[in-house]
């Protein structure tokens, strides 16, 4: 029986990622994929994600940028669509390595082009559908969507609320369109619900933790923070998917 203590700091891990430092929710499954297996992990966590999803959404309900939403929500569905076909027969230890390379690739950058003059970018359907689609099929599989997320979002220098509610409420209606998806390929066959209502608990409580630290960060360390935690999540999940290679 993995340890409790574990579980729940990965539900709030969760939770704190819905209140608005958006990349380090990306770490919880791969953290309890080094205990359990990694599909297990997913389907134990997606109610808590969920849940705290929308809760994050009543907290930024007026954060948001709408063209951006629409762009990333329309990828994501595509992206959902895709895994659920291809998840029997995809190798989940290279698309975590393919999602944590995408990360690494936009720190790399962003922190390259630091002191250059780089234009910000707009709303844009083609580059957006990209990245949204790409989103939809990590999230499926490993809730690790953050990076191709940011990698389209953060170019725009979105300030740091509106950021946190298009994230917030983009992976609302992404997870909630997976649970048929899920439960048509059997991934909630066996899960203890008593636990899964308790871990919904604490991701809840880390769902407020998250908004109050992102309140009380100015912009520009938020933006550093945001960026430091889509590296070092890159960095766990390429390590997670080369170990399970070899």
């Amino acid at each position: 029986m993995l340890e409790p203590s574990l579980l729940i700091l990965a539900a709030m891990i969760v939770g704190i990622s819905k209140g608005g430092l958006s990349s380090v929710g990306s770490i919880a499954v791969p953290m309890l994929a080094l205990f359990m297996n990694p599909l297990t992990a997913a389907a134990t966590l997606l109610p808590v994600y969920i849940v705290t999803d929308w809760v994050s959404v009543w907290l930024y309900r007026r954060d948001f940028s709408r063209p951006n939403v629409a762009i990333l929500v329309s990828g994501m569905l595509i992206g959902i669509a895709i895994a659920t076909i291809i998840t029997p027969w995809t190798s989940e230890s290279l698309l975590l390595i393919f999602t944590g390379l995408i990360g690494l690739w936009y720190t790399a950058r962003s922190w390259l082009q630091r002191n250059m003059d780089i234009a910000k970018t707009e709303p844009r359907w083609g580059i957006g559908l990209f990245w949204g689609t790409l989103t939809g099929i990590t999230s499926f599989l490993t809730h690790s969507g953050a990076p191709p997320a940011q990698a389209y979002l953060l170019p725009q220098r979105l300030a740091k609320l509106e950021f946190a509610g298009t994230i917030a409420l983009s992976f609302a209606v992404c997870n909630a369109t997976k649970i048929p998806a899920y439960w048509a390929i059997g991934q909630f066959e066996g899960l203890s619900w008593s636990l899964v209502a308790g871990l919904t608990v604490a991701g809840i409580v880390g769902t407020f933790i998250g908004r109050r630290l992102t309140e009380i960060l100015p912009e520009a360390v938020y933006m550093k923070v945001i960026k430091s935690m889509l590296f070092i999540l890159s960095i766990v999940l390429i390590w997670r998917g080369v170990t399970d290679l070899i």
